[in-house]
């Protein structure tokens, strides 16, 4: 495998370590703010793949409307990227917020404590 190779592949590898290493953190952790990072860890995994997959070598964004070649990108990819960023802000929140109650409610952050605190 050659460096050239090895560089084209580098997303994709990136993208592989993040899914990874957000999984590990929402599988093998017990605090709520830790398995909220791990959420949005997996979440910025998918928004660079998704941008990975949309770029193409030698192409222009079709915002440019002075390019020399009519070799654009599908813009689909993007937005759908640019949705997911909104979309994960916004469940990002929602789960913070919930969290919030949970300490209020239960008194602690830790799943094991508010497990063991059910009502």
């Amino acid at each position: 495998m050659s460096w050239e190779s090895l560089l084209l592949m580098m997303p994709y590898i990136t993208v592989v370590l993040l899914m990874v290493i957000g999984l590990f953190t929402v599988l093998f952790k017990k605090n709520l703010i830790k398995i909220i990072m791990g959420i949005t860890i997996m979440q910025n995994g998918a928004n660079l793949f998704l941008v990975s997959l949309a770029y193409r070598s030698g192409e222009y964004a079709p915002i440019f409307t002075s390019a020399e070649s009519t070799d654009m990108v599908m813009p689909t990819p993007h937005a759908l990227t640019l949705t997911s960023i909104v979309i994960g802000l916004a469940t990002t929140a929602l789960m913070l917020s919930f969290t919030i109650m949970i300490k209020r409610h239960y008194g602690s952050i830790n799943t094991e404590d508010v497990r063991r605190c059910k009502e």
